[in-house]
């Protein structure tokens, strides 16, 4: 009966382990990637009373994190914290472009974070950053 033993030269397998070592780190900056594209097209889209406003500069991109419950490899884009409003008041961040995103009964929505979501841009800068992280061995 014949037998067929594969053996895969060194350097192949010190690029899979090398790879493998570094997983954590190369999702990490693809995530990164596809987040700052976002978060340009966000700072784009925004209404021009956002744009006015001390809103944007709560507009940020957070740090990559690993989720402990399925081990998934996330950066997020969103508003964080207070602002001053026009009126002197502190706000929500948050609200205040929820309200602009999907309006509210006397509020017409002007949806724009939705719109900063291109799919075809944000694979493209992924895609260039894992080929930069990975010093190559990921190329198509």
């Amino acid at each position: 009966m014949a037998e067929f033993k594969l053996q895969l030269p060194e350097e192949v397998m010190r690029d899979i382990e090398r790879i493998y070592s570094n997983v954590d780190e190369i999702f990490g900056s693809m995530t990164t990637a596809g987040a700052k594209v976002v978060y340009k097209n966000t700072k784009m889209n925004a209404p021009a009373s956002f744009k006015k406003s001390r809103i944007m500069g709560h507009l940020q991109v957070t740090k990559v994190y690993k989720t402990p419950s399925d081990g998934g490899i996330n950066t997020k884009v969103g508003f964080y914290g207070y602002f001053t409003n026009h009126l002197g008041k502190r706000t929500p961040a948050p609200l205040v472009a929820k309200v602009f995103e999907y309006g509210k009964s006397n509020f017409l929505k002007q949806p724009f974070f939705r719109k900063s979501f291109n799919r075809e841009q944000i694979y493209k800068a992924m895609i260039e950053q894992q080929k930069k992280a990975s010093g190559g061995l990921l190329d198509e």
